[in-house]
């Protein structure tokens, strides 16, 4: 690494960055997860209502791009339909 005080500074900066973006992935897995992993409809619609929310936080904070929610909402949705269905 070069001993630049900028590419010092970007490093820490980009440590930090990392941080908080792996701690949102995970968020966005976690709140997935239960909607999938649920198997009473109006639980599966409770979780789908939070991952909505997860999603849409994280398109704001610029974590994802908002098609790519968008995206994720919808197969989320599908699952939910699909098992309100059985």
């Amino acid at each position: 690494m070069q001993r630049h005080k900028s590419v010092e500074k970007r490093d820490k900066t980009s440590k930090k960055a990392r941080i908080v973006n792996k701690s949102g992935r995970s968020r966005i897995a976690t709140a997935s997860k239960k909607v999938l992993t649920a198997t009473d409809p109006a639980q599966a619609l409770e979780a789908l209502k939070t991952a909505a929310s997860v999603l849409d936080k994280s398109v704001k904070r610029g974590l994802i791009h908002k098609n790519n929610a968008a995206n994720h909402k919808a197969s989320l949705a599908k699952a939910v339909n699909k098992l309100k269905a059985k």
